[in-house]
């Protein structure tokens, strides 16, 4: 029986991710995506969050008031850690079988996941299978027409970017429904001090004059309740856990 393709270069690991983040083009980047995602989401208190894929600086939002936040990452690029002290839980698995019961979480971030996803339809089916009922997903990923997905320094440019109108497909296929859409990342993904310290009149500006060309692409969505079929329940695999805070 042959192998799995995979239609997508390998995704960035966490070490790459986690240098990326440190830079200071890396930190200017994710301060601008969490204040996207938290007009999206601006209160998860008492809530279970999951965040897959690479999730760690942006799940940071959500910690301190949700009632359960766990980070998980596909094994192909390990574990991501918790900072020491953050009451969180960190965990690696196969993207397809996630380690969790059906009904599980009321929010999950995918960030880092979809693009680099080896079978991103089956990806979405088991989000679709741990989420609740009334949970939501956002999901965020390359815009194809925005600078970052071309730009392999960066965990935007690694695995395939996707159109708004593919990730809306996608998602209908995974039994989804699109509820909301929003951008991030204007800013050219230069390292250059002097466009990082203008990175919110990047945002604005961009927003106005030329919203196709984000960088990524912001998808909210629920389950399609009224659509779904019974999903065949799979063997779980593995799971490797890493210190919890």
């Amino acid at each position: 029986m042959g192998r799995r393709a995979t239609l997508a270069p390998v995704a960035t690991d966490v070490h790459q991710a986690g240098d990326f983040y440190g830079t200071p083009r890396g930190a200017v980047a994710a301060r601008l995506l969490r204040e996207r995602l938290h007009r999206l989401w601006p209160d998860l208190r008492g809530e279970s969050v999951l965040g897959l894929g690479y999730a760690t600086p942006y799940l940071r939002l959500w910690r301190e008031e949700a009632a359960r936040a766990i980070v998980l990452s596909p094994v192909q690029i390990g574990a991501a850690r918790w900072p020491a002290g953050a009451p969180c839980l960190a965990c690696s698995a196969e993207e397809d079988q996630l380690p969790f019961p059906d009904l599980c979480f009321d929010r999950i971030l995918l960030v880092h996941g979809l693009e680099a996803a080896d079978n991103a339809r089956r990806l979405l089916r088991e989000v679709w299978r741990v989420l609740k009922d009334d949970g939501r997903l956002l999901v965020v990923a390359p815009n194809r027409r925005g600078l970052w997905a071309y730009v392999e320094s960066t965990p935007f440019g690694h695995g395939q970017p996707y159109s708004p109108g593919q990730i809306g497909r996608l998602l209908a296929a995974a039994l989804f429904r699109v509820e909301r859409r929003d951008t991030a990342l204007y800013l050219p993904p230069s390292r250059l001090r002097v466009l990082l310290r203008a990175g919110p009149l990047w945002e604005r500006a961009g927003r106005r004059l030329a919203p196709q060309l984000a960088g990524v692409t912001l998808t909210e969505a629920v389950k399609d309740v009224y659509a779904a079929v019974p999903v065949e329940a799979v063997p779980r695999r593995r799971m490797v856990l890493a210190e919890a805070g």
